[in-house]
């Protein structure tokens, strides 16, 4: 931080929402110009390449940006040189974890499939969350939500991350290379991680191959996680139990879509986290990263530039 009292604070592009210009000033912020700013609130994640614009023009007195979303993808390559980047992680895990959860009892309670029926069939399927072995790809904030959530289905835990450090609430922690070690006794899989190369298409044949017939696999990350030919062969021979799907590969997915007929398979059109939802959590992060800025406190969320996340 600059050492203002009141720092400035630019709110760009033009067009982003009015109450971010709330959330700089109730953390102690004003909004001004960027040409004048030492920090800059990047409001709209789809005009990357406007905010590459920005800071080839004013990079030079920008000490912050904050990024609108967890997922940086479409920023990480300007992420770079002595500018702190800030995203929204964590501030979006309650949602989306409650979302997860969701999409997992409504496909293994078979309830999608119960649902679109017109008429009583006593076919009695599903299968229990509770006690069952749940396989969470990735250790972030959606992660640590979903582990709090589960606890009263007594479940055991299996966490892949990068690498096999241990993570409170998790029974078990693997690499993600060792992915199929864990898979092959799973009854859901869930998907909460960011999006990288090395994490693209990190389910795919090898990966739906060795999960039993009945287990669910949950996407709320990215859509690029998994290979989506190989879920679609899955489902349609029937060789995993269903898809919860709030995103896919591509996104969003067009009419006519094979996924669109299969009953195995939920799709959310990347509703997980709604504006209604998203507004008061965002303004808060910049609200608490705002008020850190003018205390020259660690800001939350810094995003790696090696990692990408």
């Amino acid at each position: 931080m600059s050492g203002e009292s009141t720092p400035l604070v630019a709110v760009l592009p033009e067009d982003s929402p009015s109450w971010m210009h709330g959330a700089v000033e109730s953390g102690g912020g004003r909004v001004a110009p960027v040409g004048e700013a030492s920090a800059l609130i990047w409001g709209l994640p789809s005009r990357a390449s406007d905010l590459s614009a920005v800071l080839a023009a004013e990079g030079d007195h920008l000490g912050w940006v904050q990024l609108p979303f967890a997922g940086v993808e479409p920023f990480v390559d300007l992420i770079e040189g002595d500018i702190v980047f800030t995203a929204g992680q964590g501030v979006y895990a309650e949602p989306v974890a409650e979302h997860a959860l969701a999409l997992a009892l409504t496909g293994m309670r078979h309830i999608a499939s119960y649902a679109r029926r017109t008429e009583w069939q006593n076919d009695e399927v599903g299968t229990n969350l509770l006690g069952a072995n749940v396989v969470i790809f990735g250790a972030g904030g959606i992660c640590t939500t979903l582990i709090r959530l589960l606890q009263p289905f007594r479940t055991k835990i299996t966490v892949v991350r990068r690498t096999a450090t241990p993570l409170a609430g998790a029974d078990r922690v693997v690499a993600l290379e060792d992915r199929r070690t864990v898979l092959k006794d799973a009854d859901v899989v869930f998907l909460a991680l960011a999006l990288t190369p090395e994490t693209v298409g990190c389910i795919a044949a090898p990966e739906l191959d060795v999960l039993p017939r009945h287990a669910w696999v949950v996407n709320v990350a990215r859509g690029a996680h998994i290979v989506t030919d190989d879920l679609v062969a899955a489902l349609q021979n029937q060789s995993i139990g269903g898809a919860g799907l709030d995103v896919t590969d591509p996104e969003p997915l067009p009419e006519g879509h094979p996924l669109w007929q299969i009953d195995t398979c939920i799709i959310t059109p990347h509703t997980a986290n709604t504006p209604t939802m998203a507004v008061p959590l965002l303004g808060t992060r910049i609200t608490q990263n705002v008020e850190r800025w003018i205390k020259g406190q660690q800001l939350l969320g810094i995003v790696d530039p090696g990692l990408g996340y």
